[in-house]
């Protein structure tokens, strides 16, 4: 596997400590569970966003979504359906965990479940204090006091 040093990031940049260990893990990821279950992730307008899931098949009560540490997760546990005997079964409802990594000050602020798509509304939240400003110059010329030291 291979690596990517982001020293030169680190040189001019403060706060992308996270940043590094993001990269890591996209390379980590596995091809198997990759491509299940299928997802889209929409930019709606500004700062809201969604991530819509195929979940076909699954109820309500089989899908959980939980945010922890700026890693949204939504897992889908089916239960074996007892007393069926197929001769083809090409719908996947096998158990899956799905995870996302948010960016910073990114919240997630609903979930709907319809024909199947499991839609997650995000929305980026940023606080007063991260919005830019602008700074006046102020246009007053200082004035400089020189003491004079005695000597006797």
């Amino acid at each position: 596997m291979k690596t990517i040093d982001l020293t030169p990031l680190y040189r001019n940049s403060i706060g992308f400590d996270r940043f590094a260990t993001l990269l890591d893990n996209a390379f980590r990821a596995e091809s198997a569970a990759a491509g299940y279950p299928p997802y889209n992730i929409e930019s709606l307008e500004d700062n809201k966003y969604a991530i819509t899931l195929a979940v076909a098949g699954f109820t309500q009560e089989e899908l959980n979504i939980n945010v922890e540490r700026g890693v949204l997760t939504i897992r889908g546990e089916k239960e074996k359906a007892e007393g069926k005997n197929y001769l083809y079964q090409g719908i996947a409802n096998r158990t899956f965990e799905r995870k996302f990594n948010l960016a910073d000050y990114v919240e997630v602020t609903g979930a709907d479940l319809e024909n199947g798509l499991l839609k997650i509304n995000l929305l980026k939240v940023i606080p007063e204090a991260m919005k830019p400003k602008s700074i006046a110059i102020n246009n007053s010329s200082s004035t400089i006091e020189h003491k004079e030291e005695v000597v006797a």
